[in-house]
C-alpha cells in the first residue's frame, strides 16, 4: 500500500441537516508514494486543502478511507502516530509560531510529544540548519521576514522527525524573494533528507518542479500525472479556468498559430530553446 491512500473519499461540511451539509470532497482517491513530491492545483474551494487536512487526521471522512502508512485515520488510538508521521504547514506561518525566540518555537513540537530534553536540543539544531535559519536560532519570530517565519515554520515540523510534510499554500502570502527560499527549503527536505512533500499551491511554475501533479476541481480529481503530462492538456485546463505555465501558453499560442511547437514545454530555457531553433529554420509564419 502507498504512504498515503485515499480510497473513494467523500467528505461534507455543515450541521446534522442533510439540507445545509456542503459536499467538499465527492469520491477522491489518490496515492503517494514514500519519498515522492507531489504537487495539489485546483482553484479556491475546489476541495485541495479539505484533502490535505485528511493526511493527518486534522478531518475524517464522511465515507471512504484514508490510511496513512497503512493506519486507517479513523482510529482514534492512531491518531498520535498518524499525526507524528504527517506534519501540516498553513499558508500563514504566523498561525504556527507561538514561542518567543526562534529555537524555542522550534522546540513546542518535540517537547509536547515528550522528548527528552537532550534529544530536544540535537532535533532543534538539526532542523534549523536543514532550512539554513541556525544563524537565527536566538531570534524573535517577529523581526523576521515573511519566508524566514515560514522556514522557522517549516523547522517545527522537521523537529518532529516526520516522515511527510503537507504544506497548504506555503509561499501565498511572500514576495518572490521569500518564496525563493522556501522553494528551495522545500526541495532540499525532499532530496537530501527523502521526506514525502505534498505542496498544495496555485502557482504553476511551483508545480513544475514535482514529481507528479494532482488537479482538482469541484472536489473531484480532474488529472493527474507528470508535469508534462498535465501542462500538456492546455485545452482541458482552460476549459475548467485553470492556467498553465508562462512558457507552456506562449507555446500553446505559437502551435496555434502553426508553428510546429512540441508539447510539454514547461518553462523559460526550454522554451527559447525552442524559439531559437524555429527562427533559425524561419518556420515561423511572419
Amino acid at each position: 500500500m502507498s504512504f498515503i491512500h485515499v480510497e473513494n473519499v467523500t467528505f461534507r461540511y455543515g450541521t446534522d441537516d442533510p439540507l445545509s451539509l456542503k459536499e467538499a470532497l465527492s469520491g477522491v482517491s489518490l496515492a503517494v508514494e514514500k519519498g515522492e513530491f507531489v504537487a495539489l492545483l485546483g482553484h479556491n474551494g475546489c476541495g485541495k486543502s479539505t484533502l490535505a487536512k485528511h493526511f493527518n487526521a486534522m478531518l475524517l471522512p464522511t465515507s471512504g478511507k484514508v490510511f496513512v502508512d497503512g493506519m486507517d485515520t479513523t482510529e482514534e488510538a492512531l491518531k498520535y502516530e498518524i499525526r507524528r508521521r504527517v506534519g501540516l504547514v498553513l499558508q500563514n506561518p504566523d498561525n504556527q509560531l507561538v514561542a518567543s525566540i526562534v529555537e524555542e518555537d522550534v522546540a513546542f513540537g518535540p517537547e509536547n510529544l515528550g522528548v527528552p530534553p537532550k534529544e530536544i536540543r540535537q532535533r532543534v539544531d538539526d532542523a534549523l540548519k536543514a532550512v539554513e535559519m541556525y544563524d537565527y536560532r536566538l531570534a524573535a519570530p517577529y523581526k523576521l521576514s515573511g519566508g524566514q517565519k515560514q522556514r522557522v515554520a517549516i523547522a517545527g515540523i522537521i523537529a518532529m522527525q516526520p516522515e511527510c510534510i503537507v504544506l497548504d499554500e506555503p509561499t501565498a502570502m511572500l514576495d518572490p524573494r521569500g518564496r525563493t527560499e522556501v522553494l528551495d527549503t522545500i526541495h532540499k527536505l525532499n532530496q537530501e533528507l527523502g521526506i514525502t512533500i505534498v505542496l498544495i499551491t496555485h502557482y504553476m511554475d511551483e508545480a513544475v518542479t514535482a514529481d507528479r501533479v494532482v488537479v482538482m476541481d469541484s472536489g473531484r480529481i480532474l488529472t493527474e500525472g507528470t508535469p508534462k503530462e498535465v501542462f500538456s492538456k492546455v485545452e482541458l485546463l482552460k476549459q475548467h479556468h485553470l492556467d498553465v505555465p508562462q512558457a507552456t501558453e506562449l507555446c500553446y499560442r505559437l502551435r496555434a498559430c502553426g508553428c510546429q511547437v512540441p508539447l510539454g514545454i514547461l518553462d523559460a530555457e526550454e522554451c527559447v530553446g525552442i524559439l531559437e531553433k524555429l527562427l533559425e529554420a524561419e518556420r515561423c509564419p511572419s
